[in-house]
């Protein structure tokens, strides 16, 4: 879901559906919006837009660790789909149901398994869900059966579900085309002509098959989905418009491409109904597309000077803390990010914040054994505690002196003795 702003650089183009679609793993798109409930800091975030008084917060939500019941449920998931297409009964049956007979039930399970498909990787949910309303199932049971002649008037987009077929180019060459590759005609309604010969290589070939009218209809028609946000003449986020239910409550544009820059902008920005999980989702997967979270963490650091945008950052950071603490524990400049927020909280008086930062701290961090070798027993430490017996609460490090012996062996503010 990375956009540049050059959009002949990315995999948004005129021509969004190539015939054969290649999708390296460094370019697959990731869906921003997410049903799936993630492990999140909303029900106790919104106790601090209030005062939190003497409220014990003795821990944040978790995430369900896997269980041996769900290790069961992915060992059948794999079973299932071992088999491209006859392992699932399910959807063969939804394909083999007239279009004007699917159910919307039938619509969805054939979303579900066409997203997967390289031909269907490029378009937004919108165009995916009305070309599985119109496709239709087709099989060739024979190998060396000839689909498309060369010179023959097209008349339909085809994508392979299950099989392999070769195009024998006039010029000798040929070109093999296996599962979820697509051949066939392009978005227009000209007349359009086979170049070369399409055959089958192996036996039980199957198909999804649209018409040309309604491949064309839907594939033009998605502009009135879309809302492009641009900036200097350039396209720097699309988005596109979902309805989530028929009682047209539920509705709102969800962000499927962007720039980096934009996409970290739009964490602080106002969220749709239908995207409420943007910030879990951009924080799990923004290592695909940034080079450095510190892209992200000075970012945050710079807009939470801004009293109207303090509480959203915020939001952020301990979302980040508690779903991914590992960016923090493992990396030295998000450690000092981390800290340095933390006295922006202090500055600002924000207890109830602070207090949240330190509970999910605490709820992530992990025992560890340190060695700090002294030269002699006069050598200073590099580092100073608080706390203790006296005080009423545990042993913790106050300060590491930067670059010292102490730094270097991995000690860090905040660690408990």
């Amino acid at each position: 879901w990375q956009l540049p702003a050059d959009l002949t650089k990315m995999h948004l183009t005129d021509n969004p559906h190539p015939q054969v679609t290649h999708v390296p793993s460094s370019q697959s798109g990731c869906s921003i919006a997410s049903d799936s409930g993630s492990s999140s800091l909303s029900d106790i975030y919104q106790a601090t837009e209030s005062e939190m008084g003497d409220v014990d917060l003795t821990g944040l939500p978790e995430a369900p660790v896997d269980s041996e019941d769900e290790e069961e449920e992915e060992d059948e998931d794999i079973d299932r789909t071992s088999d491209p297409l006859l392992g699932r009964d399910v959807v063969r049956e939804c394909l083999e149901k007239e279009p004007a007979d699917k159910t919307d039930d039938d619509i969805e399970q054939l979303l579900e398994f066409m997203h997967q498909l390289p031909a269907f990787a490029n378009m937004t949910m919108s165009v995916r869900r009305e070309l599985c309303s119109v496709m239709i199932f087709e099989v060739v049971e024979q190998a060396g059966a000839i689909i498309l002649e060369d010179g023959q008037e097209l008349d339909s987009w085809y994508v392979i579900l299950n099989g392999t077929v070769e195009i024998s180019y006039p010029d000798g060459k040929s070109e093999s085309l296996c599962m979820g590759n697509s051949f066939g005609i392009t978005p227009s309604l000209e007349k359009q002509y086979m170049n070369g010969v399409v055959r089958t290589k192996v036996d039980d070939c199957q198909f999804v098959c649209i018409a040309q009218q309604d491949y064309w209809r839907i594939l033009n028609h998605v502009e009135k989905n879309t809302h492009k946000v641009e900036e200097e003449g350039e396209i720097v986020m699309v988005k596109e418009h979902r309805e989530l239910d028929r009682s047209g409550t539920r509705k709102g544009h969800i962000v499927i491409k962007a720039t980096p820059e934009r996409l970290i902008m739009h964490l602080i920005e106002e969220h749709s109904i239908v995207d409420p999980t943007y910030i879990e989702d951009f924080l799990l997967t923004y290592r695909t597309f940034l080079t450095s979270p510190l892209e992200v963490g000075n970012k945050l650091l710079e807009w939470f000077k801004v009293d109207s945008l303090r509480d959203k950052v915020t939001r952020v950071v301990l979302l980040w803390v508690n779903n991914h603490f590992n960016d923090f524990e493992g990396d030295p400049a998000m450690t000092r990010f981390l800290e340095e927020f933390e006295k922006n909280l202090e500055n600002t008086k924000m207890k109830g914040h602070l207090r949240l930062l330190n509970i999910a701290c605490a709820a992530k961090a992990k025992w560890r054994q340190i060695t700090l070798q002294k030269p002699s027993r006069d050598s200073p430490l590099f580092f100073s505690l608080l706390g203790g017996s006296d005080k009423g609460f545990g042993i913790f490090v106050e300060t590491v002196e930067m670059g010292s012996k102490a730094a270097e062996a991995g000690l860090k503010r905040g660690d408990q003795v």
